[in-house]
């Protein structure tokens, strides 16, 4: 009797990706010169893009991670804009102030858009972007 041949190995290219894991949202990314991709947080593929979200109170935690990215991004390429979206109720006024004088130092234009709510400090934050390039979405 012939044995039943296995499961061909397919190329790498033709193999399917696995499953998106279950939790955060993850998307897959493969990064520059490699050859396999893997799950990435959204946020982080995001970031890649110059694309930030302020999403909640604003506090010395999410300030400090904002801050952080905004200096890494501007430091890769200040010659491109950063897009930092905005929904937020507002918050602390000193982590508020840290963003901004972080969005008025660093030498990329910040893009500000709102998506939902910007009240109290995160209009303040939205009224900081670059001169002409403040954007409130409709809703």
């Amino acid at each position: 009797l012939a044995r039943a041949a296995g499961p061909a190995r397919l190329p790498a290219a033709r193999r399917a990706a696995p499953a998106m894991p279950i939790g955060v949202p993850k998307v897959a990314y493969r990064a520059p010169g490699s050859t396999q991709g893997d799950w990435v947080d959204i946020y982080n593929r995001l970031y890649r893009e110059r694309i930030l979200f302020l999403g909640q109170q604003i506090d010395v935690e999410i300030s400090n991670q904002i801050i952080g990215i905004m200096l890494y991004l501007d430091s890769e390429d200040a010659g491109k804009p950063l897009y930092l979206y905005i929904n937020s109720p507002g918050g602390s006024v000193s982590a508020g102030m840290a963003m901004f004088d972080t969005m008025n130092h660093i030498k990329s234009d910040v893009v500000t858009i709102n998506v939902g709510l910007a009240a109290s400090m995160g209009s303040f934050l939205l009224a900081a972007g670059a001169r002409g390039k403040r954007l409130a979405l409709p809703h």
